[in-house]
């Protein structure tokens, strides 16, 4: 394959969740980068909707850039097929190497790992350490509490609608990932990630 012509970062559940609409969406997220020439950067692990996405990618003619910490290379079940899987000694060596493989950014329905590492991705974003798109893919309905509860931050004064403006959400799989790829089309650069992290 050429080089990818862009790099997307996806954060999702390691377990495949409740409703077939969230497997569904992970397949057409891979699909949708692979189809675009493009590069899924993810966890690394072969398991829910991590797996899917990462398969769905691979099927579709895009490449696999898996990055696990060594603690989980069992539980996750290290994909081995990725074009390039780095084991890392630290979480943190892998949202710092995901942060700097990717573009942009998007979260897909996940637990508790999943709504850690959109929250980073967003907080360096405001800091100012990059200035790469995030986006939010509420599937089912599965993001709306969170996005309420972030809209009643704003409204109690513990953020500000700018802050809210740094991530995208959507329910379109193909709109949402074309927003965040124009996006990052159009602001190239600005990656301090490297210097700071």
């Amino acid at each position: 394959m050429t080089t990818p012509s862009f790099s997307l970062c996806v954060y999702c559940g390691s377990r495949p969740g409740d409703k077939p609409g969230y497997a569904a969406v992970a397949t057409a997220v891979g699909q949708w980068i692979g189809r675009q020439g493009g590069q899924l950067v993810y966890g690394g692990g072969r398991t829910g909707l991590m797996g899917t996405v990462a398969e769905a990618t691979r099927a579709a003619g895009g490449r696999v850039v898996g990055i696990i910490p060594k603690a989980l290379v069992d539980m996750e079940l290290a994909n081995r097929l990725s074009d390039e899987l780095h084991v890392v000694d630290t979480m943190h060596e892998r949202k710092a190497m995901m942060g700097e493989r990717a573009d942009a950014f998007i979260a897909l329905p996940g637990g508790i790992g999943t709504l850690e590492e959109l929250f980073e991705a967003w907080t360096w974003r405001q800091l100012g350490y990059h200035d790469k798109p995030v986006g939010i893919l509420n599937v089912d309905g599965y993001y709306d509490a969170l996005l309420a509860f972030l809209a009643h931050s704003v409204q109690e004064k513990f953020m500000g609608d700018w802050q809210m403006g740094l991530v995208r959400s959507g329910s379109d799989p193909a709109a949402l990932l074309q927003a965040l790829l124009d996006e990052s089309r159009r602001h190239p650069g600005g990656d301090k990630l490297a210097q700071v992290l």
